[in-house]
């Protein structure tokens, strides 16, 4: 019988290491069955605890509205939990797609730029945690109690499972994004596409960008739009600041080298 070929994990090509154009095909494509792979595997993870998750998210809700989600289909339970379980895949498998991307970009780039990738890697990670943390624990219930309480006296909400669901997942997603600005703001004073002295002398375009930005992400409400917009006008201010002593640091490395 002919021997099956074992699956492997993608081999990492060192710094300037050379090769053909279908070993890097070959890589590519055996880095997306592992990020495939990770995702079906947090699925699972999620269908098997989506009543955990739903509960999670249900504590975003006023008490009197806990526990009383409703489907308005036959089919609506099983599809609301099998996409429900698919993001929460996304999200668990995501530090493992981000380390496959730095994998396989990583030999193009020289090794200084190679440790400064590393450090935005773990950057990002936290940001994100920070984002969705202050999401579920801030935005979320503030959102919630404004609108489940509008107009309670002639509307009564009753809370359907997808939309729901939908709304809170859009939100903590947001907040996740919201949260990656200083990193993509410091990439780009990296990279030399913008200035420090170009951002601090532009701060109120950058303030309005921050503001038409918070009002196109999701939410319709005020409250929600307010949790949204104020962190990314916070975060973009340290940005600046960041970039600032970056700029300084390298500024003064530059020195320490002409100087030997």
């Amino acid at each position: 019988m002919p021997r099956v070929p074992r699956p492997r994990l993608p081999r990492r090509l060192d710094h300037g290491e050379e090769a053909s154009l279908v070993e890097h095909l070959d890589e590519l494509r055996t880095r997306l069955f592992v990020c495939i792979g990770a995702i079906v595997v947090g699925a699972v993870v999620g269908f098997v605890l989506h009543h955990r998750l739903i509960n999670w998210l249900e504590l975003a809700l006023p008490k009197r509205l806990r526990g009383h989600l409703i489907v308005l289909s036959p089919a609506e339970a099983f599809t609301t939990t099998m996409w429900l379980s698919i993001y929460f895949g996304v999200a668990v498998a995501l530090p493992v797609i981000i380390w496959q991307a730095w994998a396989f970009f990583i030999p193009a780039v020289d090794r200084g730029h190679a440790q400064l990738m590393r450090w935005f890697t773990l950057l990002a990670s936290l940001l994100a945690a920070c984002g969705l943390l202050f999401g579920y624990f801030v935005v979320l219930p503030a959102a919630e109690r404004f609108l489940t309480g509008y107009d309670s006296s002639q509307l009564h909400y009753a809370p359907q499972a997808k939309p729901f669901l939908a709304f809170c997942i859009n939100v903590l997603l947001a907040m996740t994004i919201v949260f990656e600005l200083p990193l993509f703001v410091i990439g780009l004073t990296r990279l030399r596409i913008l200035t420090t002295a170009k951002l601090r002398r532009n701060r109120r375009i950058g303030y309005f960008i921050c503001i038409v930005i918070g009002l196109a992400l999701p939410g319709v409400d005020p409250v929600t739009t307010f949790f949204q917009t104020a962190p990314l006008i916070v975060l973009f201010e340290m940005s600046i600041w960041l970039s600032v002593l970056l700029d300084r640091r390298s500024e003064r490395l530059r020195t320490a080298a002409l100087e030997t």
